[in-house]
């Protein structure tokens, strides 16, 4: 039986590759609904994909530390590219390539929880919908407050290269230090594009592209501009951002410049006078280890717990099994069919257990949205 690693090895060279490669250029729709052939899955469901917002919870619950709401700002910017890295390339560098996350299906949880300097941060991860399939999170540090919410959702279409369209946003709600009042200030998180890169090669990896925001209702917004390497020029992973007061963007406060898998440096004011007297700060994603997430162990988590529910298919992955991984991955999508089935010829609906769809308008898109070109409805279509 062969191992991940030589399954893995062997991919770029095998005509199963190219005829996967094939169907995608052929397929026409959302890619998410194409079946992946056995041999480029993930052990790892989207549902997890939650927990690389806080892998640096000291990161995370920075903000609530500082009275400058302009340095507030920066310290969310900063926690944010802090987080792209696990994000986007953690798997790619871990296993040599990127492969595709398990679906979750409806109703699957992930649960778990940071313990550091900075106290307990609990994570809460739900597939929320599964047509379109959604992902709804949350994530709160006790001790101060800090709190992240949000949805994430995939688009993802062939043109030249696997084109993915993130659809949702963050919201991330900081307790203001000081305030009498406990008052607390709230900051609306678009999500980057991205394009997967080497797939004719065997050796996919994600590189994101456009622009992604930060906007907060304290009055500064952040803009990320994310870049790759060309034929003939760029770098991997390159981001540019800045801070400035909403609505007067050259009015730069703070820039950003670098590599998000490596190392970029905040300096006060634009790029063009940055130098070593304007260095107010720098993060280097490579010496920056995250801090291990605490679940539980795969016999106490409840059925619908991701790692519980998904064992027997990581379990050949690991091994290189893919006969298993096919029929136990099978499995259990045919049983979700035959639960909507039942749902629906019974008249009912699924029933969240950790979040509930919101009805009406929702204030922090009406007061913030606009800022960062999001519609009322938010980024979902």
């Amino acid at each position: 039986m062969a191992s991940q690693a030589e399954a893995q090895g062997s991919v770029a060279g095998s005509s199963s590759w190219t005829s996967f490669v094939k169907s995608i250029a052929s397929f026409n729709g959302d890619l998410s609904s194409l079946t992946a052939p056995p041999f480029i899955v993930s052990s790892t469901s989207l549902t997890e994909f939650s927990s690389y917002w806080c892998e640096h919870p000291s990161l995370f619950a920075a903000p609530a530390k500082e009275a400058d709401p302009a340095k507030r700002a920066l310290l969310v910017l900063k926690w944010f590219l802090s987080t792209l890295k696990q994000q986007y390339a953690g798997r790619s560098e871990q296993y040599g390539n990127e492969k595709k996350p398990l679906n979750p299906f409806l109703g699957e949880l992930f649960l778990g929880k940071w313990e550091d300097a900075v106290g307990t941060t609990e994570l809460i991860s739900e597939q929320v919908s599964h047509h379109p399939p959604a992902t709804a999170y949350s994530i709160n540090n006790l001790a101060t407050g800090v709190h992240l919410e949000g949805y994430n959702a995939q688009k993802a279409t062939f043109k030249s290269t696997i084109n993915i369209k993130q659809i949702g946003h963050a919201v991330l709600t900081v307790p203001i230090p000081g305030d009498a009042d406990k008052k607390t200030e709230t900051y609306l998180i678009t999500l980057p594009s991205l394009h997967i890169e080497g797939l004719l090669f065997g050796s996919p990896f994600i590189e994101l592209d456009g622009s992604s925001f930060i906007t907060s209702s304290s009055g500064f917004t952040a803009k990320i501009d994310y870049s790759g390497k060309g034929w003939l020029s760029g770098k991997k992973n390159t981001i540019s951002a800045v801070l400035y007061p909403t609505g007067r963007e050259k009015e730069v406060l703070y820039n950003i410049s670098g590599v998000w898998t490596k190392t970029f440096e905040i300096h006060s004011g634009p790029a063009k006078t940055n130098s070593s007297k304007t260095l107010v700060d720098s993060h280097d994603a490579t010496k920056v280890e995250p801090t291990g997430l605490v679940v539980a162990p795969v016999e106490q988590q409840h059925p619908l717990e991701s790692r519980r529910a998904w064992a027997k298919v990581a379990a050949a992955v690991a091994k290189g099994d893919m006969d298993t991984l096919s029929f136990e991955k099978s499995k259990i999508e045919n049983a979700q069919r035959e639960l909507r089935a039942k749902e629906r010829s019974e008249g009912r609906v699924w029933e969240r257990r950790y979040f509930s769809e919101f009805k009406g308008q929702d204030p922090v898109l009406e007061s913030l949205g606009t800022h960062v070109g999001l519609p009322l409805t938010g980024a979902w279509s």
